[in-house]
């Protein structure tokens, strides 16, 4: 059973967390399928080529069919010619969506969430609040628990402490809402206030 790290209101340790025995049990293949579900839906979907019936020209035979000496030719768009069309490219029509039950979305959390616990990189504290809203005293707080990146999950998110955050390139900060298992498992380290803790687990 993974513990999650309590910080003081200084970011010193304080003591320890557990998380629910069941999570150390789920199977890390849910958190894959996850992961590899929410890239595909980033995915623009834009690549596209020109086929034989989009391609422009080519209407016309360029020589006759015998006599010459030469490959027969139709067209001078076909994908063997410069200038032509291209066989086998990327459309638009391909569906990159790859379904996730409600389930597996849950158990994919916890996975993530138990591996970052088993890590020593998930902390708990009793709030992330930065009431001056500047972003050198969001700064710090990262500074002092010496993290490369984290992400920041509150249980309401306020606009002073979206505000002190959101400059900062190494850090994301969320509503305990918008929590997934592709953002617990991308950044380094979790900072997640207790309340928006007990409402994750209890959402289990």
């Amino acid at each position: 059973m993974s513990k999650i790290l309590v910080l003081d209101e200084k970011l010193e340790k304080a003591s320890e967390l557990e998380l629910p025995a069941t999570y150390a049990e789920v199977n890390s293949h849910n958190l894959y399928l996850y992961v590899k579900s929410y890239l595909a839906s980033l995915r623009a979907n834009t690549a596209q080529v020109k086929t034989r019936s989009t391609v422009s020209g080519g209407g016309k035979k360029p020589w006759r069919q015998k006599g010459r000496g030469g490959a027969r030719a139709g067209s001078t768009r076909t994908n063997v010619w410069v200038g032509g069309a291209v066989a086998f490219g990327p459309s638009t029509d391909r569906n990159y969506f790859q379904k996730v039950n409600k389930k597996q979305k849950r158990l994919a959390l916890e996975c993530a969430l138990e591996e970052k616990a088993a890590a020593g990189k998930l902390f708990a504290v009793d709030s992330l609040e930065v009431a001056s809203g500047k972003t050198k005293d969001a700064k710090s707080n990262i500074e002092k628990l010496g993290l490369r990146d984290a992400l920041i999950v509150k249980n309401e998110l306020d606009a002073k402490t979206l505000l002190a955050y959101r400059n900062l390139a190494n850090c994301y900060v969320i509503d305990a809402s918008e929590i997934n298992a592709y953002l617990v498992a991308v950044y380094s380290a979790v900072i997640i206030e207790k309340s928006a803790l007990e409402f994750i687990v209890k959402e289990g």
